[in-house]
């Protein structure tokens, strides 16, 4: 939660004090502080924006122990693929010496 806080009250007498007339201090003053509240909310809904999509890019443990499984399951499917290549390469490498 984004909180801003604008000191009307100080600003106009800030303008008072310059020289401003008061009506025209108080409208300033006013004007200010709408004007920081609407960038305060809009400032808000774009950070509460920004927080729900970056949540739903984040991976959960659950997405990540699947893709440790997936990972696992491949590693291993290689390495099987590997063995069976290099046995049969071996008994080929046999049964040519053999002969």
């Amino acid at each position: 939660m984004v909180t801003t806080t604008f000191d009307s009250l100080g600003y106009f007498e800030k303008l008072k004090a310059a020289g401003v007339p008061g009506e025209q201090a108080r409208v300033q003053a006013d004007a200010m502080r709408q004007q920081t509240e609407e960038q305060r909310t809009a400032l808000q809904t774009a950070l509460d924006k920004y927080d729900e999509a970056s949540r739903k890019e984040l991976a959960t443990k659950g997405d990540l122990a699947d893709t440790k499984h997936e990972i696992l399951k491949r590693v291993l499917g290689i390495a099987l693929a590997q063995t069976a290549v290099i046995v049969a390469v071996i008994g080929v490498a046999i049964a040519v010496l053999m002969k």
